[in-house]
């Protein structure tokens, strides 16, 4: 190469370098891009670790976009939707579904059977009779009628042909509902896609359930537990997460009370009343679908049962349970990870 030729060359290669410099330096330093909504009947954020605010953005609308199809796949708000099609035709036919719809019902029979029934989602055969969300007038529902709902609660009787891609309930008046599972299932599915898009750092959230995928700027996030009887943003326990899901049912979202004592949404599906054996439970797993599946069935089942469930499932699962009486029991395998930062409160 004559020297002509070469000095020309590297004049390109220095040209470019500082091209590539000045584009580098345009660029703004890693942030959080958030956005957030509603869905699912609950409030849903979305928030990325990245650079470019556009990009991130077009991602996270597709985030939304996903838990919103799901939505109408899954709700009983619907008449046209897959759940309510499948409780219509409840002891008549099998019904076909969509793949999602399948794969979220097959997850909750998974956690039924590992629950032993604390956790099904044919509790829905109750609806109608508690009413949660009335806050005039709250009262309890006629024993009687409760007690001849209770054998329509029953996972055993729902059958799912995977081949077929079809659900069945064997028994006319069974109903099922995915709202213990279906926005765990579906915050999974709006990770999948930030990380489909190049967004593996992301925080995903519907109500109690939250995606803490990847890390902040290699930095753990940091995620807190609600006091289950304090203000609603005051945190009892905080944990520092890396790429694993936080799941948390309570008894105190959706609640009434009558001459002090507190009744509320999570039913046990054996007695047909609320659970009483905790106040909340959070549940760390490495996806929100599992998490967010076996939230319900601990805070069912207690502490000492619930933490044998936990403890079966392996090192990468562990919670947090605030019990009837105000304790707190922490899982062996999150004991160096959550710091608890006062007791909870107290109160009725």
């Amino acid at each position: 190469m004559n020297r002509r030729v070469r000095n020309h060359f590297m004049h390109r290669v220095l040209a470019l370098a500082l091209l590539t410099t000045v584009a580098r330096a345009e660029l703004p330093p890693p942030h959080l891009i958030a956005r957030a909504g509603e869905a699912m009947g609950t409030a849903v954020e979305i928030k990325v670790w990245a650079r470019d605010d556009a990009v991130a953005r077009a991602a996270i609308g597709e985030a939304f976009d996903e838990i919103r199809r799901l939505e109408q796949l899954m709700t009983t708000w619907r008449p046209e939707s897959d759940i309510s099609r499948v409780n219509t035709a409840a002891g008549h036919k099998p019904v076909a579904v969509a793949p999602e719809t399948l794969e979220c019902v097959q997850r909750a029979q998974e956690f039924s059977r590992r629950s032993h029934g604390a956790f099904d989602i044919t509790f829905y055969a109750l609806h109608g009779l508690w009413k949660f969300d009335e806050d005039r007038d709250p009262h309890l529902p006629d024993p009687i009628e409760v007690k001849h709902r209770l054998p329509l609660i029953d996972y055993r009787q729902l059958t799912i042909d995977e081949p077929h891609r079809t659900l069945f309930l064997k028994k006319t008046g069974m109903r099922i509902n995915l709202g213990g599972i279906g926005k765990g299932y579906a915050v999974d599915r709006a990770t999948a896609i930030l990380r489909k898009r190049g967004f593996a750092d992301a925080i995903v959230q519907a109500g109690g359930d939250l995606m803490l995928s990847g890390s902040k700027g290699g930095q753990p996030w940091r995620a807190g537990i609600r006091d289950p009887r304090g203000p609603r943003e005051d945190y009892f326990a905080v944990a520092a997460v890396t790429d694993h899901a936080f799941s948390t049912a309570g008894d105190y979202e959706r609640f009434f009370l009558i001459d002090g004592k507190r009744y509320h949404h999570i039913l046990d599906p054996k007695t047909g009343y609320p659970a009483t054996a905790a106040r909340s439970v959070t549940v760390w797993a490495p996806d929100a679908t599992t998490a967010d599946g076996l939230d319900d069935a601990v805070l069912i089942l207690g502490p000492q049962r619930g933490m044998a469930l936990i403890d079966a499932m392996g090192p990468s699962i562990g919670a947090v349970i605030v019990d009837a009486h105000n304790q707190v029991h922490v899982s062996s395998s999150l004991r160096d990870r959550v710091e608890i930062a006062h007791p909870p409160a107290d109160g009725p």
